[in-house]
């Protein structure tokens, strides 16, 4: 099928696309092909604008970008609207389509990032470019930043910048960036999910040690028989059941559209029927403890002395050291826990103008849909700004078809968001940004 020439595809998917073909994969622990070049096309664009873009690379290659613009009416506290321009690697021959070729195809834009999150990153530019091309300006100043390195917990990007330059966020109380705002279906009911809190993180080593020997002797003390209990019994804990604030609201409301009971069907039930976003909401309900890596030994007849598992730990808000305290518990003192980075959970309320905002710029675009906050089971670079008191929503706006599995396309194969999305998502912001 023959690619759609740029004159005929929208801004904003034509900016994602672009983007999606700078190969910005973070592998972690400072290992990435850097963000360089998609923070330069970034930069590029709002300077075409008469914005000044200030650049600054916390490593070699590790480049985040920030820009002000002024607003209409300057003695109003400033937004910050952000994006981090790196992917999570890509696995080409598990894909249909190159990841990294910007493909469009079905009425979509396929690649990694077109969902996380460079058609948030291309709707940013675009509504900008709407708003001052026609010389008008944002309700308010708006600090713009596009971030490097969210993937890895944001070390190289919004840590970074929080805690070397923190004057750039001077005057902002709030922030807007990924994950919320799109749409799901509730048995034939559209619903928008604006993000007001997130899962802390924890991302754990485990380091297992043992004596070395022959894979044909016994071995009593086998790092990797060892490793493996460990690796186990995170892998199958069921953690207790825990609503918050955020995620009560959620189900409560749910249920009634639904015409479900919330106590009477139980919250995992209701969380199971919001469809597709089940995968983010019922992973909400408890800490969940991933194993996502092995390594151990070179050779087959070989018994290694050291094995190491990474493991991916999501802590409901305000739970974190009971939760690290448990884990210790849970695997003995035989292995070795290694905390490579811990980052905050984060919960606020659903309300207050921004959120009566990004309330009526949805209902505006999409009248009769019911608009509600839920809790990522993920993290954001809100995480870093709210170490300078700024108050942080996922709103990225997106009219989804009710039979998209749109949380399967972060990190996923395949990734892919519809070109019409893109276009309402530019709408939906430029209004957000024009009325706030």
């Amino acid at each position: 099928m023959t690619e759609p020439a740029d004159d005929l595809l929208e801004p904003t998917a034509r900016i994602a696309r672009d983007l999606i073909r700078f190969d910005t994969s973070n592998y972690g622990e400072g290992r990435s092909n850097g963000e360089t070049p998609a923070a330069e096309y970034l930069a590029a664009h709002l300077e075409r604008l008469g914005l000044t873009v200030q650049s600054f690379d916390a490593a070699p290659e590790r480049t985040s970008i920030v820009t002000r613009v002024p607003g209409r009416d300057s003695s109003k506290p400033a937004l910050v609207v952000h994006g981090h321009t790196d992917v999570v690697p890509a696995m080409a021959e598990d894909w249909s389509v190159d990841p990294f070729g910007g493909v469009v195809r079905d009425g979509m834009l396929w690649g990694r990032g077109a969902v996380d999150m460079k058609n948030m990153d291309a709707m940013i530019v675009a509504s900008l470019d709407r708003i001052l091309s026609s010389g008008r300006q944002p309700e308010r100043d708006l600090v713009v930043a596009f971030f490097a390195d969210e993937e890895n917990g944001g070390v190289f990007g919004s840590h970074f910048l929080v805690d070397e330059h923190p004057e750039l966020f001077a005057g902002a109380t709030e922030a807007i960036s990924e994950v919320g705002g799109y749409s799901v279906d509730l048995r034939g009911q559209r619903a928008y999910l604006v993000q007001t809190g997130e899962k802390a993180l924890l991302w754990l080593k485990l380091v297992a040690r043992g004596t070395a020997g022959h894979g044909s002797q016994i071995n009593r003390e086998n790092a990797v028989t060892r490793l493996a209990r460990a690796v186990a019994t995170l892998g199958e804990q069921e953690w207790p059941l825990h609503l918050t604030a955020t995620t009560q609201q959620l189900l409560e409301r749910v249920a009634e559209l639904l015409g479900e009971d919330l106590q009477a069907a139980g919250p995992e039930a209701v969380a199971i029927a919001t469809g597709t976003a089940s995968r983010f909401i019922s992973a909400t309900l408890r800490t969940t403890t991933n194993p996502t890596g092995l390594t151990a030994g070179y050779k087959h007849n070989v018994i290694p002395d050291r094995a190491e598992a990474m493991i991916d730990v999501r802590v409901l808000p305000g739970h974190e050291d009971e939760v690290l305290a448990r884990i210790r518990e849970l695997i003995g003192d035989d292995v070795e826990i290694v905390v490579s980075h811990r980052d905050i959970g984060l919960e606020t309320t659903f309300d207050g103008p921004l959120v009566d905002a990004m309330v009526a710029s949805l209902q505006r675009h999409d009248p009769g849909a019911e608009v509600l906050p839920y809790l990522l089971s993920g993290g954001t670079d809100n995480k870093a700004l709210s170490e300078l008191g700024i108050r942080g929503f996922g709103f990225a706006p997106l009219r989804l078809p009710a039979d998209m599995d749109f949380p399967a396309m972060f990190h996923g194969v395949d990734e892919r968001v519809p070109l019409d999305a893109l276009v309402f998502g530019t709408d939906v912001l430029t209004d957000l940004l024009l009325r706030y």
